[in-house]
């Protein structure tokens, strides 16, 4: 298959022009020749690349391009060297970010619900219009500690931040991966017993202390490696191609 035949493929599945979005979501770069392995990642960055290349990899699928608005209207320094590596070892290079934000089935958000076992699953978070997460209902009522202990196991990352302001019990939970943390007040508005995210600030603290929310942040890589690992699998059943995951197991 080519790059273009593949993207073809993704951009049907993503419904890439149904978001309106800072990423310049598609087929960021072509290569030359044929593709017969993929390598899935949360980030287009050198390191990526090189692994993939390692890998035997022609194409990577990346949660994070390196096309945002008019980010490449210079390409110098590290555009250069993202463009150069990624040239150099003839690598298509294919970006998806809200609409794998979003997407019902495979997107980082629906697959953190389905991994936390959420039930009675509806879209959440409004963004520039856009309903990018899914809040839902626990199978049975946790504690705080219950609850984190949970997501530690679905998500994996030890620096979980944890703002237990909201009920002692939880039973409905908000989700939005990684930079969302004002998703708090919507979580709130909607009545919903905690907010899981993957970055925190000071807004997003000052929210959930006065709103009286449950709110926890466990990583912004953390909760955005779902659904590049789930669009690679959907890819490779879907076609021939070898397809892998290059986890990088980052902290933040």
């Amino acid at each position: 298959m080519t790059c273009h035949e593949i993207a073809a493929r993704l951009d049907a599945e993503l419904s890439l022009n149904a978001y309106k979005d800072v990423s310049n979501n598609g087929l960021q770069l072509e290569n030359q020749g044929p593709i017969n392995r993929v390598a899935t990642a949360v980030d287009a960055s050198i390191e990526t690349f090189e692994a993939a290349a390692a890998q035997g990899a022609q194409m990577v699928i990346v949660h994070h391009g390196f096309s945002w608005g008019n980010s490449l209207a210079r390409i110098t320094g590290l555009n250069y060297q993202l463009l150069a590596c990624a040239m150099r070892l003839n690598l298509a290079v294919y970006g998806a970010h809200l609409p794998l934000d979003a997407h019902q089935e495979l997107g980082n958000n629906a697959q953190i619900a389905k991994a936390l076992n959420l039930q009675h699953l509806t879209r959440f978070l409004d963004y520039h219009g856009q309903k990018i997460g899914f809040s839902g209902t626990l199978p049975e009522p946790l504690s705080r500690d219950a609850f984190v202990a949970q997501i530690n196991r679905v998500v994996r990352n030890p620096r979980l931040e944890r703002l237990d302001f909201g009920p002692e019990v939880i039973r409905t939970v908000g989700i939005c991966s990684g930079g969302a943390p004002e998703g708090v007040e919507q979580a709130a508005a909607e009545g919903l017993d905690a907010y899981l995210c993957g970055e925190m600030n000071l807004v997003a603290y000052n929210l959930a202390r006065q709103l009286k929310v449950n709110a926890y942040f466990a990583g912004h890589y953390a909760t955005e490696r779902f659904g590049v690992r789930a669009l690679g699998e959907w890819l490779a059943g879907q076609t021939d191609l070898d397809v892998t995951f290059i986890d990088f197991d980052l902290p933040y």
